[in-house]
């Protein structure tokens, strides 16, 4: 069993800290909104356990790969780890390359295409809906 779900069933508070190895949450799946291409999801915050404020993912798209121009209720984060990509926000668009971040703002339609030659690494990072 693991130390997740042995916390959950036992009823105890949350653990101090999660420590997550990536390599438990990879998975090939096309990229969200428009699955346009296919990419390397390693959707890390998905193992820790509830409740959580924010997502924290990493997503490789694969050459010719984009997560489609989608509308935001929150503010987001894209990080390039590596490789370049273009950045889409309300019809403005923005080259990106390793070290570069987009701060994307509540109420954008926002989007973001690999370009190059090589995957476009990023951490992809947004709060969670407050618990009603």
């Amino acid at each position: 069993m693991s130390m997740f779900l042995a916390l959950l069933l036992s009823g105890t508070a949350t653990p101090a800290m999660v420590v997550i190895d990536e390599a438990a949450t990879v998975r090939e799946e096309a990229p969200p909104h428009g699955a346009i291409g296919m990419s390397t999801a390693y959707r890390i915050s998905d193992v820790v356990p509830a409740p959580r404020s924010f997502e924290f993912r990493k997503r490789a798209l694969h050459i010719g790969a984009a997560i489609g121009v989608h509308p935001i209720d929150h503010d987001e984060i894209y990080y390039v780890l590596s490789g370049t990509g273009i950045v889409h926000s309300d019809g403005e668009e923005k080259v990106l390359k390793a070290g570069t971040a987009a701060w994307l703002y509540k109420g954008a339609k926002v989007g973001i295409r690999q370009t190059g030659n090589e995957p476009l690494v990023l951490i992809i990072a947004y709060p969670n809906k407050a618990a009603e």
